[in-house]
Parts: structure tokens; sequence; C-alpha cells
């Protein structure tokens, strides 16, 4: 194939998860041309998605945006009216959406419900070619352009590349940049329950020292999402469990707080590690969600950020001036620098968090829940925690 052969676009995103397909839709305000790569269309999974996410109020309102919010069911997404956060040694802090004046502090989102309305958003956008399934080759990033070689022998000319690929991102390997992976040495297991009792819009989390990070996520009607950061010898032990004897441990983990509990999803298992990337953007390369950094899950902000770098990339690309090439690097370095102070912050808060509640911190166990308690009583720390995690 030679050069007049070439599909030519503005810009070229790999990868279509949530981070991916959020970027596609936002730049349909621009009158740039766009082409998504994607092995393979979102999955409807049979009964509930043992995936699922917090979704921050502003990114809602992102997702508002997109004109994806008010077509998701209503009937599978559950509001947060209120968070119990239970240290290891009696430490607990409360967090309410009445006390800060907010309608909830996040949604309860199954990952497939937003992927496949997000999917038929962007198939109906003008200005987007979706390639799929077609997976990438090669990558050639040179100072006029960006060449995306796919596995068929296609060939995609743009002016700027998004790996928005994932944890493992071929992109982000394809130009070379190098990441640091920090393992916990926990296993992140899911899975979602019918609950005895009704939860009421409450979210659960325990830190539990010896076991890592137990939280319970409500999902409408009596259920509830389970995300446990084990650490792997009891992550193992989790998955080896039949339905009802894992149903029994996770109801006595949580103090049988929802009643008896019935194994609604298999229970699933993925390590956790914390990746920090040097840098997010070169040029005509930017990278967004997990392709450019990951958290400890017992934020809940994985997801959140991602769709923030969607949203602050996009803004930068529609708003810059006609004569700007959108692979320019001084341009994408605008991306980079508005979102390195989010990302730091949070990927800094979950790893002292976790290594505060961790076995070898177990010398602070006074200290840890002391500080929960007196945080819980000074509702001017509790309202700034709250407001930064429903702006994020």
């Amino acid at each position: 194939m030679g050069e007049n052969d070439r599909m030519n676009f503005d810009i070229v995103i790999v990868g279509g998860g949530l981070a991916g397909l959020s970027l596609a839709a936002a730049l349909r305000r621009s009158s740039l041309s766009v082409a998504l790569v994607e092995g393979q269309a979102p999955a409807v999974p049979a009964g509930w998605d043992a995936r699922v996410y917090a979704i921050s109020p502003a990114n809602a309102r992102f997702l508002d945006e997109l004109g994806a919010w008010r077509h998701l069911d209503a009937a599978r997404m559950q509001a947060v009216a209120q968070m119990e956060v239970h240290g290891d040694s009696g430490g607990r802090l409360d967090f309410s959406a009445y006390g800060v004046g907010a309608s909830e502090l996040a949604w309860i989102l199954e990952s497939s419900l937003m992927a496949r309305e997000l999917w038929e958003t962007v198939k109906r956008q003008g200005n987007l070619t979706l390639l799929c399934p077609a997976r990438p080759r090669d990558l050639m990033l040179a100072p006029d352009a960006a060449v995306l070689t796919l596995d068929d022998g296609r060939q995609l000319s743009s002016r700027l590349v998004v790996g928005a690929d994932g944890a493992e991102s071929w992109t982000r390997s394809a130009a070379g940049i190098e990441v640091r992976f920090d393992p916990y040495d926990q296993l992140g297991v899911v899975a979602n329950f019918e609950t005895g009792l009704p939860h009421r819009g409450t979210a659960y989390q325990w830190f539990r020292c010896d076991e890592g990070v137990l939280a319970w996520l409500p999902l409408p009607g009596e259920r509830m999402s389970m995300v446990w950061s084990a650490p792997e010898y009891l992550g193992r032990e989790l998955m080896a469990l039949d339905a009802e004897a894992l149903a029994d441990r996770v109801a006595a983990a949580g103090g049988r707080k929802l009643g008896a509990l019935r194994l609604l999803t298999p229970q699933a298992a993925f390590p956790l590690r914390l990746m920090r990337a040097p840098r997010c953007v070169a040029p005509r390369l930017a990278l967004i969600g997990d392709a450019a950094h990951t958290i400890h899950p017992l934020s809940g902000h994985g997801i959140n950020l991602g769709f923030q770098d969607a949203r602050m990339l996009a803004g930068v690309l529609c708003d810059k001036p006609e004569h700007i090439d959108c692979g320019d690097f001084s341009l994408l370095r605008r991306y980079e620098r508005a979102r390195k102070e989010a990302v730091v912050t949070l990927q800094t808060m979950t790893d002292t968090l976790h290594d505060l509640f961790g076995p070898s911190a177990d010398s602070l166990k006074r200290l840890r829940n002391f500080g929960l308690n007196l945080t819980n009583r000074v509702p001017v720390v509790k309202d700034l925690l709250v407001r930064y995690a429903l702006s994020t």
C-alpha cells in the first residue's frame, strides 16, 4: 500500500474502552476527522456485569454533555446517598450527600452499560470512522505525521495518535514510553450479590489490615457489588470458594450489615498495581485513561480520571486555533500539565492509604483509627474531602 492509498485523519484513537469512546464522542463538536480503532464491540453480559464503577457527579455531567447519560437504563443505575468508611480498630468516617447539599455522592454503574451507550453514540457521529474489528501492528511517529499500520495491512495517517488502550497499552509501548509498575501484591476480587436487607443507597468500605480493603457498592434493588482488594493468598482463597461459602464469607467480613447474601455473578479477580508513566504526551502522541496512569481501586476514581483525561484533551483539541496542528507538542503539553496535579494527588493519596492500613503498618493502628475518628468530627475537613471527590 502506497502513500496515496493511506486513509488520512486528524486524530486516530487506539482503544474503544470507556476513555477512548468518551474522547471520540467529545470530539464531535470539532471539525477534526477522527478514527477509532478497536478489536471488538462492547459485549452484553448475561445478568449483571461484575465490573462496576462509581461515577462522580462531575463525570455524570460530562457523560450528559456527550448525550450518553440520558439514554442509560435508569433501572440499572444506583445513586450513592451516603458512605461509611471503617478502620480496623474502631475508626469510622461517614460521608453524606445531604451534608454537602448534593443530590448524590456518586452513581454506581456497570462498565458494559456505559460502554454500549457510548459505542452507539459514536456510531452515529458524522466526523468519526469506526474501524472494528481492527488491531494495530506498527506505529511510526514522524515530524509531520503519524502512521498507524493495522494487522490487515491498512495504513492510517494522522496528525495525532491517542493511546486509550489500557494499562498494557500497545500504543505506549510502540511509542517507546517506558513505565514503572509497582505491584501491590493484591488481587482485586469482584462479584455481585443479592442482599437480605436494603442498602438505602449506602456504600461501605472496610480497611482490614491483614485482609486488605473491602468495599460494598449499592446496586439497584436489594443488590450490591463487592470489590475486595485482598492479599494474594486471600484472593486465591476467595476465588476457590463456592457460591454459598463466598456469600457467607463476604457477609461476615462486612459484619452482616446487609443481612444474608446470595451470589448473583461469579467472582472474578485481577492483579492490583500502581503504574506511573514519566510522561503522557510526545510529539504526535497522547495517552489517556489507564494507558497514562493506574491507581489502587480503594479510591473508586480510576475511570473518573480517565473521563477527565478525555474531557480535558478534547477541550484542548476543540478549542485550539485552526492554524495549530493538533499533534503539536506544545499543544499536547497543555493537556499534560492540566491533568498532572489531579493524577499525582489521587495516586499519592491512595498509595499512602494502602500503606497506612497495610500489615506492615500495624504499629500505626491506634494513630490511623484516631485520624479517621478525628476527621469524622471536623465537618470542614469532611466537606472538603467530599467536594473534591464530587468534582474529580
